[in-house]
């Protein structure tokens, strides 16, 4: 079956795309959609939305982790080696590595709860871009499918039921990158077979070479159609590497310390995931259910250094957080489609999830070049959280409909740590309504009105610490799940034919929260926070060789009840993103992308800012029907930007005392790649 992809023209390809697919019966012909498409009378919010595989192929990869950038106002950096999960920041949050973002592979959780290194820890080393058909996402607390971590938004990554077409593709840059991918899908009795593999590996500008390796594994069995189908899914991902951490700018500065050095040239960690993945779709009449299984076998070993010499002046300051875990779970959604409710057309779903942690021997150790000499803490944990959740969404006119949901979540909490003290185990739970109301459409426009609750759930090391687990010192209890309320105005208009607009203004409160802290295992008490901002995104595409988008987020963030110093460290209070691509199905083609953000306060009082980064990304290359070959630029323009950046006290050997001091991890240069592939 002749796949005809116009809108192919629209995107460079930094992997091989469809331009026929492979004749089976099974399966229904691929549309393509995503930001542009046409999302009226579907939406429940203005700033929700669904990105494909053209719009992740688009976009120069520097890191892994940048595919969830497809989401408007989202920024992923680094401030550690290549295999460690990236920081996330969207809505004037610093997500840290995943805190209140929700992140699954085909509704599979990629956040880990009680996490060695913290919370919500999102890892997305081990998803191979080639592999993934779309990504939906959703912000703010409206969603009743979405539960813990998903205050700030979620991102589901949809996977391909069969790869149109064959991929070998082999990239090499610069300071020793490489990368090879090969996957296929085959016919296999009444379904299709899909197999995939990937080695990866990077040294980076370092004075320490980064001596990144990361393995990559992918099966997946499907059979069905669009109204029936089931699917295993085996992923298995490994990496190790070495890490320069953040520096110190003051040794930067007065030349004891290259821009690219380290101050503990023994930081790094490994890590590995493997899960097997089992979803059913079946639908009688009017009545859709899915169900879905998982399970995944995962452990860490992170060796870190953040301040030197502070708290050890002969061995220095490095730790390990090490971890090793199995998770099971699964979920189960109903949908019941053209009822009616009071005489209006009306759809109904409800669904039970459940998910349940192992963790085994999760350990907290001051070290010396990876050797330890004193434990900190070592638990077991066992976590598990029950959510059941309802929504109606009802047609009440042609210009008005409404979606009303609740949820509601059981969490039970587990912990046997080496001091008795800190050991226990408690219940809580919590419920939380949401309520959409979109008025339209009115000339290709819509309006919405969108309100709810939502929560995350705290470390349970945190829900069960009575001590400090250094000083023996009491610390005060901790609510295991926390609060949030948020709301939302928005408007999505198609009214220029080859336009689509979004304009979102919303808003969110938190309430007061203990987060444990991975790096120093206590609790850490933050106070109540209010956000709110602007998100204006576009998408234009004048033709069919042409396509332009542009996206900008305006944040204010603030803390509540605590005075003059009310500044929220690492929240962004300008991201702008945008990129321009041109060429056809055949011949040469090119891209451009830009990402910025501007200084944010590093501390409470605001008077130690952050500096403000521009990134431009571009590629240009040339493809046939079964070759491409592309020349990818990562920072085109060479600026000496830094990743991210921090404001705390460290003390270097040299120095007799703390130093409150910027520290940065500089943004990679300018650095050259070539990706050749061939499609079969």
């Amino acid at each position: 079956m002749k796949l005809q992809l116009l809108s192919l023209a629209l995107v460079p390809l930094s992997f091989p795309l469809v331009l026929s697919a492979q004749d089976t019966d099974t399966l229904d012909e691929m549309v393509v959609t995503g930001k542009a498409e046409n999302l009226l009378s579907q939406a429940a919010t203005s700033s929700e939305g669904h990105a494909d595989f053209l719009e992740i192929a688009q976009r120069p990869l520097a890191r892994r982790s940048e595919i969830l950038e497809v989401v408007p106002g989202m920024v992923t950096t680094q401030h550690a080696g290549g295999g460690k999960a990236t920081q996330y920041f969207m809505r004037g949050f610093n997500l840290d590595h995943g805190t209140d973002f929700a992140v699954s592979v085909e509704r599979m959780p990629i956040n880990m709860r009680s996490h060695a290194h913290g919370q919500g820890y999102a890892d997305l080393n081990g998803l191979l871009p080639e592999l993934v058909k779309s990504v939906d996402y959703t912000k703010g607390t409206y969603t009743a499918r979405n539960g813990d971590l998903s205050t700030a938004g979620s991102a589901d990554f949809v996977l391909w039921e069969a790869l149109p077409q064959g991929i070998a593709s082999v990239e090499m840059g610069e300071h020793n990158y490489y990368r090879m991918l090969l996957a296929d899908s085959f016919t296999l009795g009444a379904g299709t077979l899909t197999l995939g593999g990937e080695w990866n590996t990077y040294d980076g500008p370092w004075e320490r070479e980064e001596n990144f390796q990361r393995w990559n594994a992918f099966a997946r069995y499907f059979q069905g159609d669009e109204e029936n189908s089931m699917s295993i899914t085996a992923m298995g991902y490994g990496g190790e590497w070495d890490s320069s951490d953040q520096i110190p700018l003051r040794a930067v500065q007065n030349g004891s310390l290259g821009l690219f050095g380290n101050l503990d040239d023994s930081n790094g960690g490994e890590s590995q995931r493997h899960s097997l993945q089992f979803d059913l779709k079946t639908t009688k009449g009017t009545e859709v259910t899915r169900y879905s299984a998982y399970g995944v076998f995962y452990d860490v070993d992170l060796f870190s250094n953040f301040t030197y010499f502070l708290d050890d002046p002969m061995r220095g300051d490095q730790f390990e957080q090490q971890e090793e875990r199995v998770i099971f779970g699964g979920e189960i959604v109903r949908e019941w489609q053209d009822r009616q409710l009071f005489g209006r057309e009306a759809e109904f779903a409800a669904g039970f999830q459940t998910r349940h942690d192992l963790v085994n021997d999760i350990g907290l150790y001051k070290t010396e070049r990876r050797e330890r000499h004193n434990t900190v803490r070592v638990d077991d944990i066992y976590e598990s959280s029950y959510g059941v959740f309802g929504e109606s969404t009802v047609k009440w006119n042609s210009w008005f409909r409404t979606v009303a949901g609740v949820r509601a979540d059981a969490f039970y909490f587990d912990v046997n740590s080496d001091n008795a003290a800190n050991s226990g185990d408690e219940w809580s739970g919590i419920v939380s309504p949401k309520l959409s109301a979109i008025f339209g459409p009115w000339n290709e426009t819509e309006l919405y009105v969108n309100l709810g609750t939502g929560f995350h759930s705290n470390d349970a090391r945190g829900v069960n610490n009575t001590v400090d687990p250094i000083t023996g010192d009491p610390l005060p209890g901790v609510d295991p799940l926390v609060r949030t309320i948020g709301g939302e105005f928005g408007v999505r208009t198609q009214v220029i034919p080859t336009l689509t607009s979004t304009l979102s203004l919303w808003w969110l409160d938190s309430d007061s929260e203990l987060v444990y802290v991975g790096d120093a295992g206590l609790n850490e008490a933050g106070p109540s926070s209010r956000r709110f901002g602007i998100e204006w995104t576009n998408y234009w595409r004048p033709c069919d060789w042409v396509s332009v988008d542009g996206e900008i987020a305006l944040t204010h963030g603030r803390f509540l009840d605590v005075g003059a110093d009310d500044r929220i460290p690492n929240s962004i209070p300008v991201i702008f993103s945008g990129g321009i691509a041109l060429g056809h199905e055949e011949g040469f083609f090119g891209s451009m992308r830009a990402r910025a953000f501007v200084g944010r306060p590093l501390e409470e009082s605001g008077d130690i800012e952050g500096k403000s980064t521009f990134t431009l990304n571009a590629q240009v290359g040339y493809r046939t029907k079964d070759w491409e070959v592309a020349l990818e630029c990562l920072n085109l323009l060479d600026r000496e930007d830094n990743d991210i950046e921090y404001y705390y006290p460290s003390q270097l050997s040299t120095e007799a005392a703390p130093v409150d001091d910027i520290h940065f991890h500089p943004a990679e240069p300018r650095m050259v790649r070539v990706k050749m592939t061939y499609r079969f």
